[in-house]
């Protein structure tokens, strides 16, 4: 985007300091929606926030994604690049020059020119040997003596950027007085290293010292000895690399090129004294690596040196992103290093995804349990709960000749108090209540206008007429997960729960599990529930705990309803003691059918939700269905919950 210059002198432009302040706000409910299907589909709560985080949002890329940018780019440099930069350029200007010696030779007819080209002639082969035999050689030709001086410059500049990053671009046109600088410096800062390898007391002021005397040659502008040596030693373990990625041969060619690095050899010795150094004092760098580079595009030192260090820390940013070592926070991603590999938009992904962990974690939506584990907090249920029973009472509002389900249990009489408006009810709003909640608190922050807000509403609070005590029995048995049914039925359970909190809250709800045993739950305790290899479909036990739910409530309209894919195959001895078998025993469902009839003499018709088509199932529903005076619904996984939520308002209405 580009600046635009406005008429009162402002400038419009992108925003380039921090997150961007008109950005949306993180979207908590879709992200929370996401990760309350995975823990309903088994995951836990940490994992759960982990996958999204790596899958991302509908508009930010995920750690996987960007990940995956990562090994692209990574990928790419390989692909390519090669390291023989260097040593071709040296080569092309080294027979350059001797072809324009050879021109210029050619027409005299002295033997000094004779003899000048036998010397050409008798040069060894290797292009480092050529280049050290010609130290000496008086040139003749223009061209071959401004090439052979590039070529000691090239060596300078390429040898000195390996190691410092920008050198390049500064050595230019360097002179005589520019060499000597480097050396002075090169040994100052030998010095300094070795008076901090012994320890030595005032390495602080050596270091002041040294950087106000040759601070231009440290754009990073270190503080201390230790970051200055930070600095040094990744860039000369990167150029350390990049020599280790290179043939024998060319490695030897370059180790002797050096030696003509600006025509001055302590350049390269106080190098290879710096780099000594170093390693001593950073062991912990990687000194040994290597890698494969097998593009056509040469690079030359300086570049190759870079690209070893591109490589270092698009590894050390992917094990950031990967988040798989201990204490792994996505604080920990390097946005600098990030943005400078893959772009500005990458660092503002990343940002994001901080930010929408952050305010995940700030806002009450994990709790830590007993044991330390991270589960869903009280309040990041009920928010499930209001995303899934939306989308049962949308379910049920699109249902032709239905249209009382709106409606439905509504409350009874007036109890002549009022109370906040609460999500999901229904009652008519206290009016006077409401407009002096508003004229109070605009008054008290200094509006002149009166203005509703949904905090002002208060309702009439009323008794409902009747109660009801529901026992929901869901089966969790292999087979559920096997099919796909673990998560709507987690979802339908979860919509019910938020329905009876908010509009029935004098009703008494028992979620009850039953695969080879029976028992209640809590809803955190059933979301949460993580599946399992289990044989048995104990429907017996199940029944069991439903009657003695309804027995403690006689005053209430017993309602029981039951989601399962599996006729019963297992039931509950007088000991505890659950007995399996398939097919089932004829004691198991003279057991089971006993059970229902207990809850019918309770008044329980029980209404059951098929999931499957076996025979089998199916007539032992129809069965059940019978003897209770309930009926059997077989919805698809999609309508589940619209099936039982629409089955409990019906049967409560009756």
């Amino acid at each position: 985007m580009t600046a635009v210059p406005l008429p009162d002198g402002y400038s419009y432009g992108p925003w380039h300091d921090g997150p961007d302040p008109l950005a949306p706000p993180a979207d908590l409910r879709d992200a929370l929606d996401e990760i309350g299907r995975d823990v309903m589909a088994g995951a836990s709560p940490r994992g759960a926030l982990e996958e999204l985080l790596r899958r991302g949002t509908e508009r930010t890329s995920g750690l996987d994604e960007l990940t995956r940018r990562l090994w692209q780019r990574r990928s790419q440099i390989q692909r390519r690049n090669n390291l023989n930069g260097t040593l071709q350029e040296v080569q092309r200007l080294l027979q350059e020059a001797l072809d324009a010696e050879r021109r210029d030779l050619f027409p005299d007819p002295d033997d000094d020119a004779r003899f000048r080209e036998a010397q050409l002639d008798a040069l060894p082969p290797g292009t480092a040997a050529a280049v050290n035999e010609l130290a000496n050689y008086d040139w003749r030709s223009e061209t071959g003596r401004d090439n052979y001086r590039k070529i000691r410059d090239l060596l300078g500049q390429e040898l000195m950027e390996s190691r410092f990053q920008g050198m390049k671009q500064a050595l230019q046109n360097a002179g005589p007085e520019d060499v000597e600088r480097i050396n002075e410096m090169l040994a100052d800062l030998n010095d300094l290293l070795a008076a901090h390898a012994q320890g030595a007391d005032d390495v602080q002021q050596r270091f002041e010292d040294f950087m106000a005397k040759h601070g231009e040659f440290f754009p990073e502008n270190p503080r201390t000895v230790e970051e200055l040596i930070d600095a040094l030693a990744e860039r000369s373990a990167a150029a350390q690399r990049m020599l280790n990625s290179m043939s024998a041969e060319q490695r030897a060619e370059l180790a002797e090129l050096t030696q003509q690095a600006f025509g001055d050899p302590r350049l390269a010795q106080q190098l290879s004294q710096l780099d000594a150094q170093l390693r001593a004092a950073r062991p912990g760098e990687d000194w040994t690596g290597s890698e494969r580079f097998r593009g056509k595009n040469p690079l030359g030192m300086g570049e190759g040196a870079q690209a070893m260090a591109d490589l270092a820390e698009l590894d050390a940013l992917a094990e950031q992103l990967g988040q798989s070592y201990p204490g792994a926070s996505l604080d920990d991603i390097d946005l600098e290093a990030l943005e400078r590999q893959l772009g500005k938009d990458a660092g503002v992904d990343a940002r994001r995804l901080s930010e929408l962990e952050r305010e995940l974690r700030r806002q009450g939506l994990f709790e830590r349990a007993a044991d330390g584990t991270l589960r869903l907090s009280p309040k990041a249920l009920r928010r499930l709960g209001e995303t899934a029973l939306s989308d049962v009472v949308n379910a049920l509002r699109g249902k032709t000749g239905d249209r009382e389900t709106e409606s439905a249990g509504a409350a009874g009489e007036p109890t002549g108090a009022s109370r906040p408006w609460r999500f999901g009810d229904m009652q008519p709003w206290d009016v006077p209540r409401t407009i002096r909640n508003a004229v109070l608190r605009s008054v008290s922050v200094g509006e002149r206008q009166v203005r509703l807000d949904v905090e002002d509403v208060e309702v009439v609070e009323t008794e409902h007429r009747s109660r009801a005590a529901v026992a929901l029995l869901v089966d969790t048995s292999w087979s559920m997960v096997q099919e796909g049914r673990w998560l709507p039925m987690k979802r339908t359970a979860l919509a019910l729960h938020q329905l009876i909190s908010t509009r029935f809250r004098n009703d008494a709800l028992q979620l009850i599990t039953f695969g080879r045993y029976a028992m209640p739950v809590e809803l955190p305790e059933l979301i949460g529930l993580e599946s399992a290899w289990e044989q048995g479909t104990n429907a017996h036990h199940g029944l069991l705990l439903a009657g003695r739910h309804l027995r403690r409530h006689p005053d209430a309209q017993p309602v029981v309803l039951m989601v399962t894919d599996g006729e019963p195959t297992a039931h509950l001895e007088p000991d505890g003691e659950a007995v399996f078998d398939y097919p089932p025993q004829d004691r198991t469902l003279h057991k089971t059918l006993s059970e229902v009839d207990r809850l019918a003499k309770l008044g329980a018709s029980i209404s059951v939700f098929r999931l499957g088509d076996d025979p089998r199932l199916t007539a032992f529903v129809d069965l059940i269905a019978r003897r209770s005076g309930g009926r059997v619904v077989a919805p698809d996984l999609d309508g589940l919950g619209a099936a039982v939520v629409g089955d409990y308002l019906r049967t409560r209405r009756r």
